[in-house]
């Protein structure tokens, strides 16, 4: 008897060797199969004769083979396949790339459809690898094909017959996650239905009918899932703080804070004396000042007699946090402690006794932080860095080292307010929306690599005058598809030191290296020892260097505004005027009006915005997704009035059956779409 949880290979159709490749995409289940959604669809329900077939088009065209295929090898790992096919209207050629079985497959006299981009001119048309179904089959031509995201070996047939299989097999076992007053108010279709359609609709109708009805279930989901994730969180209760007097900690900083810098403080001690434990992200753009915020949490702390912890992503970025933080704590009396992986046995054990006991109050630290022999005497604060380098598991992991200890949050990664909700529905969050006072603006010019040696001129000026410059490639190795050294970093170096710039350190870093290597040199740009530092993103969050000058981008178009954003702002750290530079020869209009926004503004949160509005949420859900569900259909661009409708939804059923005793269904689905994502809702 089939369920949803049933392995793919029982499924008709499928068997042993297709479960094993349907696997690389993890897909393992029936559910995994029918909830595997297209990417996008083509609409191959026209049929052209070969008469009207346009060069560049993309056509089905219903043909006979003239002869019977020839198979011809050219050279080793090169073999050809030919044929022509003909309708009343003209003559199409055929070839095949290493697809040698094809000659054996086509048979001439026999009619076939094929679907494919038409290539030549005038009377000599011909099409290359296109899809090929026998007469009278529909599953790949015909119709509304869905084009699903793929992995090694596994093709889009082979996925449409499998999915089409598994919704055979699942048609009367799908539950319906929404109770049927919210369907009906809504005017929602069946789920049966929606999940057919999605998959292989019957026209464009028929998949919006069914696309309203999968994203409204998927926000519904999330956003019943985060209301009981804030609401357990409330009745958690924990000490409240007393001893709130910060005229101490402001009283030895050099500078004033901002406002916004104060307002996100006076929000960290309203939570500490709410009872309850502090959940809250403090967001602000590169440079804003939220580390200053992060210490006054933890100075507020330890007086009250808690120790506090501060996780950074990387060893560099912990040093860095520790330099600048724990002079101004031992000036205040409050002793600090560095503790990563890198370090001597003995200095270690050194200071996980101080941690235990308590003569250090404050850790700071990478994931070391949360290793199994860490002990605390008493942490009441955990400040994670970067929080889009930590799952939900890592933050917890540090939070178990206490009892309910308060956690503060901080990301320079600016989010649009019309996702805040959803990546941080179980979070507070606080925005720093204003730089401190003499943070300089960075000049930013996008241009084409025809200004290159213009560039490479200005680079040797400001190293001449003491600076410092980055250039960032989107690629750590060359290969056949792009083969412009300037776009693979290492080959980038190489080429900068031996012909350009011998007389200069020029230095590599990317994500492929061992991250002691990696910091090694990272810490070298920083002491000033190497000029041009040629990295991949691994810089996007990295070590402040304030004699960094200048950041060129290559091929700017291929990240996105938020990346680029976080990369621009290496620079501009310290006193001298700095420079971004991205290089495009991209002329798609897309990623032209892209670059032209990052030109024309520093502010973050308008970049991300802009950043939604052109790309859609791929850069703040999936990597970024802070351990939260990825959603599969919602496109936050498009479905903001329909994520307002779900949220009204899901507050209504909550407010009439707070733990969903009445639709199990819903309760099940909403913890298995929690569990997935990483979270958990027990």
């Amino acid at each position: 008897m089939l369920d949803l949880s049933t392995d793919v290979r029982y499924i008709k159709g499928i068997g042993e060797q297709r479960a094993k490749a349907l696997a690389k995409l993890n897909i393992r289940t029936l559910r995994d199969l029918v909830s595997y959604f297209p990417r996008a669809y083509d609409d191959r329900r026209e049929y052209q004769k070969i008469r009207d077939l346009q060069p560049e088009d993309t056509a089905c065209v219903e043909v006979m083979i003239a002869a019977a295929p020839t198979l011809s090898r050219i050279r080793q790992g090169l073999e050809l396949v030919k044929l022509r096919a003909v309708d009343e209207t003209g003559a199409l050629d055929v070839t095949f790339f290493n697809q040698a079985y094809m000659k054996d497959q086509l048979h001439a006299g026999e009619i076939y459809t094929f679907f494919g981009k038409v290539e030549g001119t005038g009377r000599r048309k011909s099409m290359s690898n296109p899809v090929v179904e026998r007469e009278g089959s529909r599953v790949v031509t015909g119709r509304i094909v869905p084009i699903y995201p793929l992995a090694a070996g596994i093709s889009q047939s082979l996925l449409i017959k499998a999915v089409g299989q598994g919704l055979q097999a699942c048609r009367d076992l799908l539950p319906d996650p929404l109770p049927s007053d919210i369907q009906q108010s809504r005017q929602l279709c069946r789920t049966g239905y929606a999940y057919s359609q999605i998959h292989f609709p019957d026209s464009e109708e028929t998949l919006a009918i069914a696309r309203r009805r999968l994203v409204f279930e998927e926000m519904f989901l999330l956003a019943i899932g985060l209301r009981q994730m804030r609401g357990r969180r409330d009745v958690l209760t924990c000490q409240p703080y007393k001893n709130m007097d910060l005229s101490d900690f402001y009283g030895s900083l050099p500078f004033s804070l901002t406002g916004a810098q104060r307002r996100a403080v006076e929000d960290v001690l309203s939570d500490f004396s709410a009872g309850r434990p502090m959940n809250r992200l403090v967001q602000g753009d590169v440079g804003s000042g939220k580390t200053m915020v992060a210490a006054a949490a933890i100075f507020c702390a330890v007086r009250n007699g808690a120790q506090a912890a501060l996780m950074a992503p990387t060893e560099i970025l912990a040093e860095q946090h520790c330099r600048g933080l724990a002079p101004l704590l031992e000036g205040l009396g409050i002793s600090s402690l560095l503790l990563t992986g890198a370090m001597p046995a003995r200095t270690r054990r050194d200071a996980l006794a101080k941690l235990k006991s308590g003569e250090a109050r404050v850790a700071i630290g990478t994931h070391a932080l949360i290793s199994a022999d860490v002990e605390y005497e008493h942490l009441g604060l955990v400040v994670t860095d970067e929080q889009h380098r930590f799952g939900v598991n890592q933050r917890a992991a540090l939070s178990a080292k206490g009892e309910r200890p308060h956690l503060l949050v901080m990301s320079a990664t600016p989010i649009p307010r019309t996702l805040a909700l959803m990546i941080y529905g179980d979070l507070d969050v606080s925005v720093i929306g204003e730089l401190p006072p003499g943070r300089q603006k960075i000049d930013t010019f996008a241009v084409t690599g025809a200004y290159r040696q213009r560039i490479y001129r200005f680079l040797g000026k400001e190293i001449a005058a003491g600076r410092q410059a980055y250039i960032i490639c989107s690629m750590v190795e060359e290969n056949d598809a792009v083969p412009d050294d300037r776009k693979a970093a290492a080959g980038y170096a190489e080429m900068l030191q031996t012909k350009v710039f011998p007389e200069l350190r020029v230095a590599c870093v990317h994500g492929r290296m061992k991250a002691r290597e990696k910091d090694a040199i990272m810490a070298s740009f920083a002491a000033g020892e190497i000029h041009i530092l040629v990295s991949t993103t691994v810089v996007e969050v990295g070590v402040d260097v304030p004699n960094a000058t200048v950041m060129v981008i290559e091929d700017a178009e291929r990240f996105g505004l938020s990346q680029l954003h976080q990369l621009r702002g290496r620079v501009g750290r310290g006193k001298h005027k700095s420079y971004c530079i991205l290089v495009s020869d991209n002329k798609n209009e897309e990623a032209q009006a892209r670059l032209k926004v990052m030109a024309q503004t520093g502010d973050g949160f308008k970049i991300a915005e802009e950043d939604l509005r052109l790309r859609g949420p791929g850069d703040f859900f999936g990597q970024r997704q802070h351990g939260l569900p990825a959603l599969k259909v919602a496109d936050l661009t498009c479905d903001v009035a329909l994520l307002k409708e779900a949220q009204a939804a899901a507050a209504e059923l909550l407010e009439r059956d707070p733990n969903l005793e009445s639709c199990p269904v819903t309760a099940q689905r909403v913890r298995e779409m929690f569990e997935a994502g990483g979270d958990t809702l027990n």
